[in-house]
């Protein structure tokens, strides 16, 4: 249904205080992968998990055979082999440098963008003419299809949550071509009349049932229950929610706040029994962990270490460990993280199980530059010289880096770091991250 209908324009948008324009990549994964196979445009296409284990993006036509996000590939593996779907492994090294192509795109053409996601970001359209918003985004979506081939939707409107709600209709109806704009007070009530209530941003599944246990179906009765019920009823957020959805912008822009904890763990394409071959995938996740802990600028006290078993083997030997080590003093070097996670390793491995997911979490995290030193027993002069050693590792493999692999690694990791070990049956080539694998014409 169309959302043309005119009527008053809102006050905010009017005066231009605050106009977001949220684009949004069309099925984005699919959608890379199409970038190089123009040939599987109009064909159901899926990507798949890490390990192919299952759905995690899905053409429109895919989606109309019934498949639903989060299905495992077991399931559909027929239509594979038999030529009604085609299915890709994650190639997340070409899903983040398109990403970036698009975002770098978006940011030449606004004074200010957020980036939300991989595959969505906030367009600040303050200073902008309202009159020139609408040729703005048409654009933009020509721009970046043609720039980078990939499609993306948007939609405007006078909050955060609204332009959400507008990038699902411009997404959904092709009449829009691209672009939904929710500039008057009518098109606001005809899309929150036509949104059910999960579907908003901020509410979702979680809060859906009770919603609904409340006579609360779509955005519109949610908007028509008075402030105090909703203030009474949930929490701050929700009645932040509420008034996003009255048009009244209330969510700031997010801060990059510091990670509580960060998991790196991995599920297997084989079970693996042998000690030392668990060692050295517990080394490659701690040390992940502790990069991603440089890259942040902060530093943990707890490294935990997990085994699993596979729970879906009734007829095997099911055990699942954990076992954490408290630092004396917060560390992000991939030596004292790798050591830590080794040791709580040892205490808690049993020969006799066959392993399916191991990892490794920090946590406890604080800033790198307020780190309390220990009164005895810590070396200053062997932190110095991690650190320095972390930082020439660093260096050197962000300068080599193109699929995932390191460059300079501890001895105590595996030959090729992440990418072995994992299944990736059906990857598509590197092709533009990569000399390598630099996609070739006749």
């Amino acid at each position: 249904m169309s959302l043309r209908r005119c009527g008053r324009r809102f006050s905010r948008f009017a005066q231009n205080d605050s106009m977001y324009a949220l684009v949004d990549c069309n099925n984005f994964f699919v959608s890379c992968e199409r970038v190089f196979r123009p040939d599987l445009d109009g064909r159901p296409v899926v990507v798949l998990s890490n390990n192919d284990g299952c759905v995690v993006s899905r053409s429109n036509e895919a989606k109309a055979m019934g498949i639903p996000m989060g299905q495992p590939f077991f399931r559909i593996r027929s239509f594979v082999e038999n030529g009604q779907l085609v299915a890709f492994s994650s190639n997340y090294a070409l899903y983040g440098d398109l990403s970036a192509r698009v975002m770098s795109l978006l940011a030449d053409a606004v004074p200010h963008i957020e980036i939300y996601s991989i595959d969505e970001a906030f367009l600040h359209l303050e200073g902008i003419d309202p009159d020139k918003v609408p040729g703005l985004c048409r654009d933009l979506v020509a721009k970046v299809r043609k720039w980078v081939g990939v499609p993306v939707s948007i939609g405007v409107a006078p909050t955060k949550t609204l332009a959400k709600i507008a990038s699902h209709f411009a997404k959904k109806h092709r009449g829009y071509k691209g672009v939904c704009l929710m500039e008057t007070d009518a098109k606001r009530l005809k899309a929150l009349s036509l949104t059910p209530i999960d579907d908003v941003w901020g509410i979702g599944r979680r809060l859906a049932p009770k919603m609904l246990a409340k006579g609360v179906k779509t955005a519109l009765d949610f908007v028509q229950r008075p402030r105090e019920w909703v203030g009474e009823t949930f929490n701050v957020n929700v009645l932040r929610t509420w008034e996003e959805l009255q048009g009244q912008p209330c969510l700031e822009e997010e801060k990059e706040e510091r990670r509580k904890s960060i998991c790196t763990s991995r599920s297997f394409a084989e079970m693996i029994e042998d000690e030392k071959e668990l060692q050295l995938r517990i080394s490659d996740f701690a040390a992940m962990c502790a990069r991603k802990l440089r890259q942040e600028g902060s530093a943990a006290y707890d490294v935990t270490t997990f085994l699993y078993t596979n729970r879906f083997r009734d007829d095997l030997q099911q055990y699942f460990p954990s076992a954490t080590i408290r630092l004396e003093v917060a560390a992000n070097s991939a030596q004292e993280i790798i050591g830590a996670a080794l040791r709580g390793f040892r205490t808690v491995y049993r020969i006799g199980y066959q392993y399916k997911k191991a990892g490794v979490v920090v946590s406890n995290i604080v800033p790198e530059d307020e780190i309390q030193g220990s009164l005895f027993g810590f070396n200053d002069v062997l932190r110095h010289k991690q650190d320095k050693l972390s930082e020439v590792m660093d260096a050197v493999n962000a300068a080599a880096e193109t699929s995932g692999n390191s460059l300079l690694r501890l001895a105590v990791q595996r030959p090729g770091h992440y990418a072995d070990g994992i299944r990736s049956e059906f990857r598509s080539s590197l092709y533009s991250t990569s000399l390598d694998e630099i996609i070739k014409v006749r």
